[in-house]
């Protein structure tokens, strides 16, 4: 197991890393990407075990029990480490889907995944490409390379190029897995690659944009300033991978098993994600309410209402994924599809319902309020204290406080970042209907309308 020390030292290993048009010399010393290091530092000292052989979050559920206590081990330890948990996961749930068909993939996969686990690596999921002309398949685009494909097959190992977007955190893991974003056809081989490539291997090059807040008082952005994390641009310039590395070459029948793989284990994460973030919101949204003294106003408690239902939904789905679990070939238990699909789908398409309600309960002062600073200065301080003051059993602090939180968590740069990625986080929102659809009990929905209408139903 690695301390954070030695995960920092790890992150000095040639990779090439640009930050708003420079080249950054060591991550680990950047003003913003160093902040992010020094939090996935923090979670290896969490768990860090001297007499351990690897770090508990890579362990593998096998139930219920398991995959619950995980869901929650994982988000305590940040988004990096949950990113390497649904990696491991997502090959191991790939691995069972193709063990009959592709049995030397499936076992450089297992292969990968004990390296991986004895290393204590951080793992990044490289799955959407640049895509090119939306409406031209991988191998008819203009450009070849508008989505990542193998352009050389030497004797032990491929030659990759192309462009990996949305990629969180892609600087400050070890290893990124890169796998096809959508299925392929005959005649789209070249495309149908899925592969671990390390980060400093040559001809990555990776371009990171970041929400991190530049204001150097932590309770203006009390909310993202403690989790930031960039996102990153992939650029893969003719990097070789070896053939142990290669997880799937050509076989264009099972592109869609890893990102349909990455897909589930990506929206129970988000899943899981939001049914916190809407008791979160819940929980300020009666908050502030309290402070303004509008708790008992009756449009103020209907929206709340509204808040608790919607929160409560989406924490029944995400128990019932869990609940419903399916154990692989493998022995790795996987959230059901259905759930997890139609609770996503239900979390992100409502989450705007979420935040419009929280804003017209809380008020303009969400982003008009002055900041903390103004209410440290001796001369305007204590004016701001006090007509910040609305119920008088809470003082002018705290609802500043709240303003201050609110408009971070959902009216700022951090507040944008969440409403895409809860939109986009496992793929757009159609997918998650398609999914639902897939997996949807429709002959038995259908069999009893036809019951009902006297329709005989032949089984």
């Amino acid at each position: 197991m690695k301390t954070g020390e030695q995960y920092l030292a790890s992150l000095d290993d040639g990779r090439k890393v640009w930050f708003e048009g420079e080249l950054v010399e060591r991550i680990a010393d950047h003003p913003i990407l160093g902040q992010s290091a020094k939090l996935i530092a923090e979670g290896y000292d969490k768990v860090y075990d001297p007499t351990g052989d690897h770090s508990p979050f890579a362990d593998v559920p096998t139930d219920a029990q398991g995959l619950r206590e995980h869901i929650e081990f994982v988000h305590d330890m940040g988004m990096l480490a949950h990113v390497t948990y649904t990696s491991i996961m997502t090959l191991l749930t790939a691995a069972g889907r193709i063990m009959s068909a592709c049995p030397e993939e499936v076992e450089r996969i297992n292969a990968f995944v004990e390296y991986a686990r004895a290393e204590d690596l951080r793992i990044t999921q490289c799955i959407t490409d640049a895509k090119g002309h939306r409406k031209v398949r991988p191998g008819q685009q203009e450009d070849p390379d508008s989505y990542v494909r193998v352009v050389e097959r030497r004797d032990g190992g491929v030659v990759v190029r192309g462009a990996k977007l949305h990629i969180t955190a892609a600087s400050l893991g070890h290893e990124l897995m890169v796998i096809p974003t959508k299925g392929m056809k005959p005649g789209e081989e070249d495309y149908a690659i899925a592969c671990m490539i390390p980060v400093n291997a040559p001809g990555v090059k990776i371009v990171d944009v970041s929400y991190a807040p530049r204001n150097a008082d932590a309770g203006t952005f009390p909310v993202s300033g403690p989790v930031s994390y960039p996102e990153s641009f992939v650029i893969l310039e003719d990097v070789f991978v070896p053939t142990e590395r290669v997880f799937l070459d050509g076989q264009v029948k099972y592109a869609t098993v890893f990102a349909h793989s990455l897909g589930l284990w990506e929206r129970l994460g988000g899943l899981s994600s939001m049914a916190d973030g809407a008791d979160l919101l819940v929980g300020l949204a009666q908050l502030i309410a309290q402070a303004n003294g509008t708790e008992s106003v009756a449009h103020v408690r209907d929206k709340i209402d509204d808040m608790i239902i919607h929160a409560t939904l989406v924490r029944a789905s995400l128990e019932a994924a869990i609940t419903h679990c399916h154990v692989g070939d493998n022995g790795a238990a996987f959230p059901d599809e259905l759930y997890t699909n139609a609770g996503k789908y239900h979390a992100a398409s409502n989450y705007d319902m979420l935040v419009q309600h929280l804003h017209d309960i809380a008020g303009g002062s969400i982003v008009t309020a002055p900041s903390l600073a103004d209410l440290r200065n001796p001369e305007i301080g204590p004016a701001v204290r006090k007509y910040m003051q609305a119920n008088p059993e809470i003082d002018g602090e705290t609802r500043l406080r709240l303003f201050h939180v609110i408009r971070d968590l959902t009216a700022d740069t951090y507040g944008g970042w969440r409403l895409v990625t809860n939109i986009q986080a496992g793929g757009g929102l159609y997918a998650q209907k398609i999914v639902t659809r897939k997996w949807y009990p429709m002959e038995s929905a259908v069999a009893k309308a036809k019951e009902l209408v006297g329709v005989p139903f032949a089984p």
